[in-house]
């Protein structure tokens, strides 16, 4: 069995107060015996002025938040991911970064996040993450407290295809931390939660961001761990910064692998190819 503890935050807008709402959460989520923690997206710095944002953002070794939450992780002897965090790139450009921090404090591995989220939504809400930030290009396993970590972030949540590569490459657990909008998330995201863990037999593990934000933004939360059958085996059932605590039973993800072998099962195909509709009358002259 594998404990686990997601960290449910509201962050506010500078790395220094991020620092100070995170840590005794993770805290209570060591002292309760997880030995691999998880925070949300954006767990450093949440800024909706690009402005501010750009003046904020540091590098991922100078960032305090991510420097304190390393030497948190060493100080307790836990594994820690950082589900991410908004830093700036050796090239001067900008990435949302997942950082998985070792029980020494030290890097495992860090994803960029994949897909980027440009939507206009049908409340008014337009979101332009790609003029914020640069893509990631390459999918990550890691491994960590003894488990094969599939890493993504959020809007990557949408497209089962990554989710499918983590899994096929081994990935017993595949980890969204996020911040969904309040629309989104009460339209979406059990289901797609669901239908992720369900596909790749894989429990699925998402940190949330919850409330209404320092910079005006307001967030889903609801926290959630999915097992591979897809039923929900620990909730935040609401939007309020909190340690939720599971426990992982590992073989169920060989069991519903091997009761569901789509993985297995999956066969390349040609296509798709697109016939056009012949008119009634068309085809009735033709005949």
């Amino acid at each position: 069995m594998l404990k686990i503890g997601l960290i449910q935050l509201r962050t506010p807008a500078t790395q220094a107060a991020a620092l100070v709402q995170a840590e005794p959460l993770v805290r209570e989520a060591a002292a309760q015996g997880a030995t691999l923690i998880a925070t949300p997206e954006g767990t450093n710095l949440l800024q909706r002025n690009k402005t501010a944002l750009f003046e904020a953002m540091t590098s991922m070794e100078d960032d305090v938040a991510v420097t304190g939450l390393r030497r948190l992780a060493d100080e307790l002897g836990v594994w820690l991911l950082i589900g991410s965090a908004l830093v700036r790139r050796d090239d001067g450009k900008c990435a949302n970064r997942a950082i998985l921090v070792r029980p020494d404090g030290s890097i495992a591995a860090t994803y960029d996040k994949l897909h980027m989220f440009d939507v206009d939504l049908p409340t008014g809400e337009r979101h332009r993450e790609s003029s914020s930030y640069e893509p990631g290009d390459r999918a990550v396993v890691a491994g960590a407290a003894g488990a094969q970590l599939g890493l993504a972030i959020c809007y990557d949540l949408r497209f089962a295809a990554l989710s499918t590569a983590l899994a096929k490459a081994g990935a017993e657990i595949i980890t969204y931390p996020a911040a969904f909008t309040r629309p989104t998330g009460a339209a979406h995201w059990e289901v797609l939660m669901r239908a992720r863990a369900i596909e790749t037999g894989a429990f699925v593990i998402a940190p949330a961001q919850g409330g209404t934000h320092e910079d005006g933004r307001a967030t889903w939360g609801h926290s959630m761990v999915v097992a591979p059958w897809g039923e929900v085996i620990a909730l935040a059932d609401h939007d309020e910064p909190c340690a939720l605590i599971a426990e992982l039973d590992l073989a169920a993800v060989a069991k519903a692998r091997a009761a569901i072998p789509n993985l297995a099962n999956e066969r390349p195909f040609a296509g798709p190819f697109l016939v056009p509709e012949i008119p009634l009358a068309a085809r009735s002259a033709a005949e």
